[in-house]
């Protein structure tokens, strides 16, 4: 039986990276979510509807040396912390396309990000402040759609996806926190996994690219961003899987526009972690719960820290299957 284990990075993808985690451009702040794909991202995921509910959370922060742009402000010393539950319906279509499996999903997101900076030099006015300032908003995030076609040769698998960020959730430029990202984007990539039924074993690599599209309220466009995402893990037994997972990513073109007051702000980051998966009966319904988290480190020009994932993924289009790897 196909792994469940990573679904979400399957279906949900970094389509869940909307909110404003600290992952570079504007406002220290990226689409794309590090650590969406992890074990047997390439695998193809189970026939019909799948159900991916996400609990995220992370903590980051950068000393007053590095300073950030939004909504006009220049500010030093920023301090984050998010909190976010998704939900991904996905459904896997049993017609072949291009000879691979076509799955399309959609995440939706609520949740909570707080901000704190140590001074706000520039004010939009030219007044220049310098006192510390917090701010929170909990409320509905964007909301990002995703296709993807996967193909199994024996023990390779291929994938290519596909997803934008729908700037439908709360965004306000004039506050310090804000939950939306206030601009579209696009981002798109393939991916491959080893992955041995017999043995358990496997090895997943999945690089993409993210192009964001001018904010209108700031006046700043982000920068092309490239990022890669490896796992390397092992069934333990029947139903228990454990391994490491990590990403990598890099700015490749500068930020442009008239609110991109710091310049290029080129930045970079990488992060490393563990994950866990366990395989089991949901009633009728197949289901896997996983876990993972990094630790960050070479950031440049953006906070870094730390982020885990807790997923539970219950296919409702494969009644009376046994999960593990071994199903009678």
């Amino acid at each position: 039986m196909r792994r469940l284990f990573c679904a979400a990075g399957a279906t949900a993808l970094a389509t869940m990276g909307g909110a404003n985690v600290a992952c570079a451009d504007e406002s220290g702040a990226s689409f794309w979510l590090l650590g969406s794909y992890a074990s047997q991202a390439a695998v193809p995921s189970p026939l019909g509807l799948s159900i991916d509910t996400t609990y995220y959370t992370a903590a980051a922060s950068a000393g007053r040396e590095v300073t950030f742009t939004r909504g006009g402000r220049v500010q030093a010393g920023l301090t984050t912390n998010s909190n976010y539950m998704m939900v991904t319906p996905s459904y896997a279509f049993e017609t072949p396309v291009l000879g691979g499996q076509f799955g399309f999903g959609t995440t939706l997101l609520w949740g909570n990000y707080s901000s704190t900076v140590s001074a706000s030099l520039v004010a939009p006015s030219g007044v220049g402040l310098s006192a510390a300032r917090s701010d929170s908003m909990t409320a509905f995030g964007d909301v990002f759609p995703t296709a993807t076609l996967k193909w199994a040769v024996g023990v390779h698998n291929f994938m290519t996806y596909a997803t934008a960020n729908v700037p439908l959730g709360a965004y306000d430029p004039n506050r310090q926190a804000t939950v939306g990202l206030g601009r579209w984007a696009v981002d798109g990539g393939g991916g491959y996994t080893y992955y041995d039924d017999n043995s358990g074993r496997e090895l997943s690599a999945v690089l993409g690219f993210t192009y964001n599209f001018m904010n209108p309220y700031t006046a700043y466009q982000s920068g092309i961003n490239m990022h890669l995402e490896l796992s390397a893990s092992q069934y333990l037994t029947e139903r228990f899987l454990a391994g490491v997972a990590g990403y990598f990513y890099q700015q490749i073109t500068p930020d442009t526009g008239s609110g991109a007051t710091l310049g290029p702000f080129m930045s970079r980051v990488a992060g490393i972690g563990p994950q866990l998966g366990y395989d089991f009966n949901f009633g009728s319904r197949s289901a896997t719960i996983s876990t993972r988290g990094y630790y960050e480190f070479a950031a440049q020009n953006r906070p870094q820290g730390w982020n885990a994932w807790l997923t539970l993924v219950v296919a409702l289009g494969q009644p009376d299957r046994k999960a593990g790897r071994y199903p009678d």
